[in-house]
């Protein structure tokens, strides 16, 4: 199924991740703000990292927004979402407000580009229609759906 309101909920969802991410991380970092340094210090970076950082997060979007390159730019997303992820877990943040920010903006993410994409809702479909037959392990079979 795809319809107009799940591509433009779809569409939604990406342009607030993108935004988010341009105005909370990308842009400090890339303009060389203090608090981008002072952060990235708090979190036993050393000094001169924050704007490579920077450069690697807005090419990742850059990626992820190109259409034709989407999934690729969400993949490498994750992976330095992943590694976000990692130093906050090094520098004994909080678990649910800072250690798990990552995997909240990666659902975020994820769930822009399942929305607006159809491929990725065949490749993981949600949707379970009863089909009669179940599998060796007794659960219905996935199919997916809006082919």
């Amino acid at each position: 199924m795809n319809t107009p309101a799940m591509l433009w909920t779809g569409r939604i969802l990406t342009g607030l991740f993108a935004l988010f991410l341009l105005g909370a991380s990308i842009a400090p970092k890339l303009l060389q703000l203090p608090v981008a340094e002072e952060t990235m210090a708090q979190l036993g970076w050393p000094p001169g990292y924050a704007f490579m950082i920077g450069i690697i997060e807005l090419t990742c979007l850059v990626l992820y927004l190109a259409p034709r390159t989407r999934l690729l730019g969400a993949v490498l997303m994750m992976g330095l979402l992943g590694g976000a992820m990692a130093t906050q877990i090094r520098a004994g943040s909080p678990l649910f407000s800072h250690i798990l920010f990552s995997v909240y903006l990666g659902l975020f993410m994820w769930g822009g580009l399942w929305l607006r994409d159809p491929r990725l809702r065949a490749l993981f479909p949600v949707v379970r229609e009863p089909s009669g037959k179940a599998d060796s392990t007794g659960a219905a079979p996935l199919r997916a759906t809006g082919q």
